[in-house]
């Protein structure tokens, strides 16, 4: 496994009236995170408050999580702390409990998880790796300022925001009750954006704010709506309302082979910490 972590980003110039901190004060700014792995971890940490899993088991330092097969996420290992029982049977229970659900056994990895030769063994034992995805965060003290009309915020989610979400994220019918309960039952406080156009919804995303960081989610807009800008400024609308609300720092996750995204969340600033991965094995 090749090095997969960057440094932690530097701020981006703006031309914000706000001055840019110089490079000495930057580490501070990162909320007490002047380590790359002590941010990754929390950035882990917020990611499961943000997606809240069915059920949820401990295991020595592991988060397990279920949610019915919907979406690697919510049904992987998370090896996030230090483990202190042997590896071999801490694989074998996991896998157990998968195995009872019909499901893969499936791990979500960076280069913090724990114990730290775990990649190496999930390998030799027939776990594939999959893509997952780039793990962004942009500072909020230069903002653009979003046009006014078309984006609502709401902090719930009604029947027309959600059958929008579900259709611009292609979620199968059968695992629309699993992302409804999710949606429903996230802790933190979360905002819901729409963009409309001529009375019906164009784009959605979902912003969670938790711990001074806000987290954005499943921002996707109508195909036959896209290179407009809505995308644009529907993340402009949620970035305004995380720092009104006390955040000091957005971020997102991204898969690599999404160029549209990635240039979108370039130009708002995002720069990336560090990727995880998935090893995934029936």
């Amino acid at each position: 496994m090749s090095e997969r972590d960057s440094l932690l980003p530097t701020l981006p110039p703006s031309s914000v009236e706000e001055p840019v901190p110089n490079e000495e004060a930057a580490p501070k700014e990162w909320r007490g995170f002047s380590e790359p792995g002590l941010l990754i971890r929390h950035l882990e940490e917020l990611s499961l408050n943000a997606l809240p899993a069915l059920q949820t088991s401990y295991l020595d330092g592991w988060v397990i999580r279920f949610a019915g097969g919907y979406t690697k996420r919510a049904n992987s290992v998370n090896p996030l702390y230090t483990s202190a029982t042997s590896l071999d049977s801490k694989i074998k229970y996991c896998e157990s409990m998968y195995a009872v659900r019909k499901q893969p056994t499936v791990y979500k990895m960076t280069s913090l998880s724990e114990p730290r030769e775990l990649d190496k063994q999930l390998a030799q034992l027939g776990y594939r790796e999959e893509p997952g995805a780039s793990v962004q965060v942009v500072p909020l003290n230069h903002l653009e300022i979003p046009h006014q009309g078309r984006v609502t915020l709401s902090a719930d989610a009604n029947e027309q925001w959600l059958n929008a979400y579900f259709r611009l994220n292609n979620v199968q019918e059968r695992y629309m009750p699993v992302m409804r309960h999710m949606i429903q039952h996230i802790a933190p406080q979360k905002c819901l954006a729409a963009v409309y156009i001529e009375g019906q919804i164009a784009a959605v995303g979902l912003g969670v704010l938790d711990r001074g960081f806000l987290g954005l989610f499943d921002i996707v807009t109508e195909p036959s709506m896209r290179q407009k800008g809505y995308g644009h400024q529907l993340m402009l609308y949620l970035l305004n309302w995380g720092k009104a609300n006390g955040a000091g720092y957005a971020y997102l996750q991204v898969m690599m082979s999404n160029s549209p995204a990635l240039y979108l969340y370039e130009k708002l600033g995002f720069h990336e910490v560090y990727q995880y991965w998935y090893r995934v094995k029936w």
